[in-house]
């Protein structure tokens, strides 16, 4: 059902709102604020980063004619408001929704969004192409790139801004500050924008003096040409640094990100100029959503929860442990004993788990910002200087980093831990963090060695072993959400490259990886009740495979299933099949994997048996395998 607004009910189309009188947009706001949290507390979604960009939004549309102009989106994940002035305001109920909108702009979906996002830092560099696009053809359509403050810690943004100055015509950045991009922004950046926060006496000095001169005819126009060509060195008195300055990109800010005016007067003026212009705009993440300005972390990506209270809903069953939380207490009682470990993540101490450790063992964390690239080669280093690093990142986001995992960590042989958190489906927000692609991309490095456990209690095994035990570069990949327990009683220790058999019945032979042991488990139990023998091995390792136990394993079955939750493009699945191939292997081999696709946003569960990964699916394949 969709829900009625007065002001928000006349928008029902891309640039609409320019029918709205300016007493309007206060109300419109509010309204957006409203649908924002009627709709994201059913759905989940990203709650806080919208509702703090509710007026920066408004003055946006009010300032460019979509599709014509472009608007890019960094990250993506704050662009609700922008859906909803875009008229898909009643598609809201089914946002990352299996077939429903998407949580982030998509080409496919609309074409007010001018391109795809889901990872951090890519805005000016998309947004300098359509400049340079438009450039190139002549033609004379505005282009903004909305970039946040976490965001422009991310190396690939300074590489962008690094090549903002070849542009010869207008571009708008349009810096979204709000001091937060997950979790609270570190580093220099951070630091260099909180003494532009303070710095606003500069602008305002600025503008009364030309103001003044203005009103001297005859002479006052070439004062403030003269002003303005000497303006460097007045901002560099003014304001430490100048960066965005330096870099030939115009600086104007910071300015009210809550007021609808006077953004959409800065906004024309900085379209005027043919030049590349910065606006430095200062919002609070959450606005409007008490619940949310005082947590704006927690609220940055919520699952369905409750208005009134802000509870998940449901609530969460706090006797099932999750694979992050089990990973977060492991380090903290291993790094209790071992002086040696550091432990670093990239702009999300919550996500990964190491909230409590980054309290506890302050010198030894390190929190990079959103700068994957950098973290790697960082705990690279941290190895060769006698350190043991744990870098824990997000399987989507590790993938930024697959050149320095080759070249800074793998060529030396350094002793580096990768927590590879989020393997697998992930769900609602859809292609860009899907964790479908690590047992690929990892398992094609020379000397990576690369683990999955089966269950909480593995995970921890691992980590011991990854820290304690092993030499040389080594992941540790595990699923979001709660941990498997079952299977407790297979409990042995682990060693490098080698499986562990679960059942040995004869049959069927089930090679499972890391969560499919899961699965498989189930489908050993349904298949022993149908009279259908099968035999089960946790495969542990999916780099080095257990080549010994596979080839011994292969002698007694004449159909062997591999089992991954990763793309069959690379997976373990192909590399069974090859080596099988290579021993002259006379039975069938099938997998089960995640096609060679990008997989859509949706819950996990349907997912799953869209592809053909769940316990039903599986059982469906084997029995065509036996008729």
């Amino acid at each position: 059902m969709v829900m009625s607004y007065e002001t928000l009910d006349k928008i029902k189309k891309a640039n609409d709102i320019k029918g709205l009188s300016p007493d309007e947009y206060g109300r419109l706001a509010k309204e957006i604020r409203r649908c924002l949290i009627n709709n994201v507390s059913k759905t989940g979604g990203h709650l806080a980063s919208n509702l703090g960009v509710v007026e920066l939004t408004i003055a946006l549309h009010l300032c460019l004619d979509f599709p014509e102009d472009k608007l890019v989106w960094d990250v993506g994940h704050q662009s609700y408001v922008h859906k909803i002035l875009t008229g898909r305001r009643d598609q809201m109920e089914s946002l990352r929704q299996y077939e429903g909108i998407s949580g982030f702009p998509k080409l496919s979906e609309s074409d007010c969004d001018a391109f795809d996002t889901g990872h951090a830092s890519t805005s000016i560099s998309a947004a300098l192409g359509y400049a340079f696009a438009r450039q190139i053809k002549g033609e004379n359509n505005k282009v903004f790139a909305v970039i946040g403050d976490g965001s422009l810690s991310g190396g690939m943004a300074f590489e962008a801004l690094n090549n903002v100055m070849l542009l010869k015509s207008n571009m708008v950045i349009v810096l979204n500050d709000n001091n937060m991009s997950i979790s609270k922004n570190v580093g220099g950046m951070s630091r260099y924008l909180t003494k532009l926060r303070t710095a606003s006496q500069y602008q305002n000095l600025k503008n009364n003096i030309e103001d003044y001169l203005k009103k001297m005819h005859g002479f006052g126009d070439n004062v403030i040409e003269k002003v303005r060509r000497s303006k460097g060195s007045l901002k560099h008195l003014l304001i430490p640094g100048m960066f965005f300055e330096d870099m030939g990109i115009t600086y104007i800010g910071p300015v009210d990100g809550h007021n609808v005016s006077e953004l959409v007067s800065t906004f024309n003026n900085a379209m005027k100029m043919n030049e590349p212009v910065l606006v430095h705009v200062k919002t609070v993440k959450g606005k409007g959503y008490k619940l949310a300005e005082e947590n704006p972390s927690f609220f940055h990506g919520v699952g369905p929860f409750d208005k009134r209270t802000g509870a998940p809903v449901p609530a969460p069953d706090k006797k099932t442990r999750s694979y992050t939380a089990i990973f977060g207490k492991k380090m903290c009682k291993m790094a209790a004993e071992n002086e040696n470990i550091v432990c670093i993540c990239a702009a999300m101490p919550l996500g990964t788990g190491l909230s409590e450790y980054s309290s506890i063992f302050r010198s030894r964390f390190f929190d990079v910002g959103i700068a994957e690239e950098h973290a790697v080669t960082f705990a690279a280093a941290l190895a060769a200087g006698g350190m043991t690093p744990v870098v824990a990142i997000y399987s989507t986001f590790l993938q930024r980093a697959y050149d320095q995992i080759i070249h800074d960590v793998c060529e030396s042989g350094q002793h580096v831990v990768f927590a590879v958190d989020r393997g697998g489906i992930v769900g609602n927000d859809g292609e860009t963090h899907q964790g479908i692609y690590d047992i690929s991309y990892l398992s094609s490095i020379p000397g990576l060695t690369v683990m999955a456990p089966k269950n909480g209690t593995e995970l921890e095994k691992m980590l011991d072993y990854a820290v304690n035990v092993h030499e040389g570069p080594i992941a540790v990949r595990y699923p979001r959400g709660s941990a498997y327990e079952g299977l407790p009683e297979y409990d042995s220790d682990i060693e490098c490259g080698k499986a562990e058999i679960i059942h040995n019945d004869g049959g069927i032979l089930l090679l499972a990886l890391g969560s499919m042991v899961a699965e498989c488990e189930e489908v050993y139990g349904k298949l022993k009740k149908e009279g259908i023998d099968s035999s089960l091995v946790n495969l542990r390792f999916a780099k080095p495979l257990d080549t010994d136990l596979i080839c011994e394993l292969s002698k007694e079955h004449d159909i062997i299933v591999t089992l991954e939750e990763s793309s069959i493009a690379g997976g373990i699945s192909q590399q069974i099949a090859a080596y099988l191939q290579w021993i002259g292997y006379e039975g069938k081999c099938v997998p089960v994997s995640i096609p060679d696709i990008f997989v859509e946003h949706g819950d996990p569960d349907i997912l799953k048996e869209v592809n053909k990964i769940d316990t039903d699916s599986i059982i469906d394949i084997i029995r065509q395998l036996t008729e």
